[in-house]
């Protein structure tokens, strides 16, 4: 048996076996006494309800306060890009929306974008899909923001936003069942536009959460903005310039609140956002009471491109007229949740043998798509959502490849932790807003 730094091996009759025991733990804690250096190596997580999910942090403290800190991620990994290039493009939607489980139709707006820009039919796209995608992804966007609200309220001690904030995105989720058929992983932005129209039941819904939501904002600021303990866990803590941001790739309310009004919205528009009026809040202190007030203007501003986007939406087809790219057609939603409307069905099983066949194909095979590469990048709640796709010509995804901002933005923890209190890890993770799901695919 030969030892190596990370993993013992030996031979087997089926072949070499290793025995992986916890990376280079041995390594961090073997150059430090307790006793004399009065400095301790501690785990915080992956089993840490402050971690946000399965983040594991390795923090050498000298009494309270981080001399070293280190990210460790990979817990939640999933492998979700290697099995997309094990279905065909439309059935990516499914997986992609499973990666940041926060911000779903952010991943499959990106992945469809980037699918259309492969199949040359960008402005193919019509007016009311993209619409509906603004509306859905700003929606997405404030109860993103909400769960942020809530669980940092959490973590740093204020019980009641944890319950107001949920109970807020609870609205919106309700509006992506009625829309989507579910509540999460909705698999709703296809390639070619949506899988189905908003109910006009969903318009009511989403016309009384606008109407409702501002005073629930106040409340929200009445309830942190003066309260001292609040202002002093978040004025002044983990504080990361404009500078640092850009150097480690950080994007989102992080880089925003350090002053940079960067946002592929208006830098880089996509899906005519340049159509659409708002303003990129900012604020110059770049700590976690920065992100806080960036994050809440944020949510004031989605509310006003969700009633921008109610006015424009105009009656019209919501998936592309090429049949050999429009599938699955004719969606709707039923008591059993949702397929293919029986109208649809009664015709292809009952009056048109090419309609059946030409269904099965593109279920079965899915559609083709012309040789090449590219990259799109979007405006998640995170920060810049990548998608790096490319294709062999065939009817599978031969490489897609997400830029995640959780994955990114978790650079920037040790910068922000080392050299403050342990207490002050807790608030700076939450403010970089990170989804493990996201992060490790």
């Amino acid at each position: 048996m030969t030892t190596s730094n990370y993993a013992t091996e030996r031979e087997t009759t089926e072949g070499r076996v290793f025995t992986v025991t916890g990376g280079d733990w041995d390594q961090v804690v073997s150059g430090t006494d307790p006793i004399n250096d009065e400095r301790i190596v501690v785990n915080m997580g992956p089993q840490h309800p402050s971690t946000h999910g399965v983040l594991r942090l390795i923090l050498e403290l000298e009494g309270e306060t981080v001399r070293e800190a280190r990210s460790v991620v990979g817990y939640l990994h999933t492998g979700i890009e290697k099995n997309i290039e094990y279905r065909n493009w439309v059935q990516g939607s499914t997986f992609v929306t499973r990666m940041d489980y926060l911000a779903p139709i952010f991943n499959e707006t990106a992945y469809s974008l980037a699918v259309e820009k492969l199949l040359g039919i960008t402005d193919d796209i019509t007016e009311r899909a993209t619409t509906i995608r603004v509306l859905m992804m700003e929606l997405n966007r404030i109860s993103s923001h909400l769960v942020w609200l809530a669980t940092t309220g959490m973590e740093l001690g204020a019980i009641s936003i944890m319950l107001y904030g949920f109970r807020e995105r609870e609205y919106i989720l309700d509006i992506f069942e009625t829309i989507t058929g579910l509540r999460m992983n909705h698999a709703y932005v296809r390639p070619g536009g949506v899988a189905q129209d908003v109910p006009d039941a969903a318009i009511v819904k989403i016309r009384e959460f606008l109407k409702m939501m501002p005073k629930k904002l106040k409340e929200y600021e009445d309830l942190l903005s003066g309260q001292p303990i609040w202002t002093e866990r978040t004025q002044g803590v983990a504080v990361l310039d404009v500078t640092a941001c850009v150097a480690l790739g950080v994007t989102g309310p992080v880089l925003r609140s350090a002053g940079l009004a960067w946002d592929l919205r208006k830098t880089m528009p996509y899906c005519g956002y340049e159509n659409y009026e708002f303003d990129v809040p900012t604020h110059p202190d770049g700590d976690v009471w920065g992100r806080y007030l960036v994050r809440l203007a944020e949510i004031r501003e989605s509310l006003k491109l969700v009633e921008q986007a109610l006015d424009r939406l105009r009656p019209g087809p919501v998936m592309v007229a090429d049949r050999k790219i429009a599938w699955p057609a004719q969606l709707a939603i039923g008591v059993d949740g949702m397929g293919n409307s029986l109208e649809h069905v009664a015709k292809i099983m009952g009056q048109s043998m090419e309609s059946l066949i030409h269904h099965f194909k593109l279920v079965t095979e899915g559609f083709r798509v012309p040789p090449g590469q590219v990259y799109v990048g979007i405006e998640a709640p995170r920060g810049e959502l990548g998608v790096h796709a490319v294709s062999d010509g065939g009817t599978r995804p031969y490489r897609v490849h997400y830029r995640e901002p959780s994955f990114v933005n978790l650079q920037a923890l040790p910068a922000m932790a080392e050299g403050g209190l342990i207490a002050d890890v807790i608030a700076g993770g939450a403010s970089l807003d990170p989804v493990m799901g996201g992060c490790d695919r």
